[in-house]
């Protein structure tokens, strides 16, 4: 049973360390509001959701208050939107959108995940029209988050829904342009999506989860670095070793958090997700981990194995502290939430080539990265394939999550403010693949019995 007592030792970490569990997520089903009548359909939505998470804020303060330890956030995942949208004779996907916020608003948490569609394999009833109202339903809404899943290793890659997507993320920046581009900040394009991820912008309820649960999502860079700095000069195996133990006390935490939430709002606990996810903040920073190892520069050579000893050593440690670890669970590496990785971009040592380099041995993929404001959309569909690539063949959730900044072009910054920071516009390739993305059509699954 676990107790106050197990978390202690965390006190340091909580006061001079920034330790803080990121976010309590209530995930929520929605299968059940599905109704021909839109307007019928929204109003179940919208009382379901509001009955489930009325408490949700209020439980997650009174822990906060009474075990000291911060929450960040309170959140909420709901069923892939497509999905019920499907029901609708008027598949007003805005209109649902809308209500998802207000009652988002209503329950007053950070964020609502969920307006999503899952179409690696195709679309099916509700799936295209959700994804064509993305740019207006981000531009319109202030707390919804949005994901599409385009590919996986079971199904290979949907190249038709990946061309759409990139126009998708360009009209979604162009509609908030007034607003630093905030559109695209809450939409994730998926590989191999995780049904359990209580992080934004990519949280969705899975239709192979409860009616209602709760996850939680810690965050711990700058006690992992404080741990390293501490150690000296030890060798890579008692890194490895160091990093192990910070992750079981950090996921430890978490656990506790989860159990008392799920207890006092009478809901399942559903996972830990122990990513190391950072902040602008600094001595938040996962790019000052590695530089700690011995980088004198995040993305300089060795950057990659660096941050694979992370992942790793982070997952080992965090599954001895929980018997229920899910969603992504490892490192991330949003530039513009990272002090960092923000510092390493702006000095140009931290390139988009590095990145996808990166991506292939960290928790997620290409995160909250300023592009230039006149990227044609197909080179947006290409970043967001290549990284599926990554993804599918490494049988692994990869996700593109890049800000066209219109108006701005390269080594000029976009703020957002909060979580999510700011950042340089960082450079693409100019050369065009246009004729690639129009082929449409799958890139097939991959060969798993070969693998190499």
């Amino acid at each position: 049973m676990l107790n106050a007592r197990d978390i202690l030792e965390t006190i340091t970490m909580i006061q001079d360390e920034h330790l803080d569990v990121r976010t309590i997520t209530m995930g929520i089903s929605l299968l059940d509001c599905c109704h021909s009548d839109i307007d019928v359909m929204c109003g179940k939505v919208y009382d379901k959701i509001t009955r489930y998470a009325k408490d949700l804020v209020k439980t997650g303060e009174q822990i906060e208050k009474e075990l000291g330890i911060p929450i960040i956030n309170k959140r909420i995942s709901v069923t892939p939107a497509a999905m019920i949208l499907a029901s609708c004779e008027d598949k007003d996907a805005v209109k649902l959108a809308k209500t998802l916020d207000k009652a988002a608003i209503a329950c007053g948490v950070n964020f609502l995940g969920g307006f999503s569609a899952l179409v690696q394999k195709g679309f099916g009833p509700g799936d295209r029209e959700l994804i064509e109202a993305i740019p207006e339903a981000l531009s319109v809404t202030e707390r919804v988050c949005s994901s599409v899943n385009i590919g996986s290793t079971k199904t290979g890659i949907n190249m038709d829904a990946v061309a759409l997507m990139g126009k998708v993320v360009k009209k979604s920046a162009e509609l908030t342009a007034d607003r630093d581009c905030i559109g695209p900040a809450k939409l994730v394009v998926f590989c191999n999506a995780p049904e359990d991820n209580p992080f934004m912008a990519g949280a969705f309820h899975g239709a192979g989860e409860p009616d209602c649960v709760i996850n939680v999502g810690v965050s711990g860079p700058g006690v992992v670095r404080a741990a390293l700095t501490k150690a000296g000069d030890c060798d890579l195996t008692a890194v490895a070793d160091l990093i192990k133990k910070t992750a079981f006390k950090i996921t430890r935490m978490g656990q506790l958090v989860a159990s008392e939430a799920s207890r006092r709002l009478g809901v399942p606990f559903g996972i830990v997700d122990l990513s190391l996810a950072p902040t602008p903040a600094i001595g938040d920073s996962v790019a000052h981990i590695l530089e700690e190892m011995g980088l004198e520069c995040c993305g300089c050579h060795g950057t990659t194995a660096a941050l694979a000893l992370l992942n790793d050593a982070v997952k080992k440690g965090g599954v001895m502290a929980s018997s229920h670890v899910g969603g992504l669970s490892g490192a991330f590496i949003p530039v513009t939430e990272d002090a960092g990785m923000i510092d390493a971009a702006r000095c140009g040592c931290l390139t988009l080539n590095k990145l996808e380099a990166m991506t292939a041995v960290c928790s997620v993929g290409l995160d909250m990265i300023n592009i230039p404001g006149d990227t044609p959309a197909e080179v947006i569909s290409a970043i967001i394939a290549d990284e599926a690539a990554i993804g599918m063949v490494n049988s692994k959730t990869t996700a593109v999550r890049v800000i066209p900044a219109i108006g701005k072009q390269v080594g000029e910054e976009l703020s957002f403010g909060g979580l999510l920071g700011s950042g340089p516009v960082m450079p693409l390739s100019t050369y065009s693949p246009a004729k690639f993305i129009a082929r449409g059509g799958r890139i097939p699954a991959p060969m798993q019995s070969l693998k190499n």
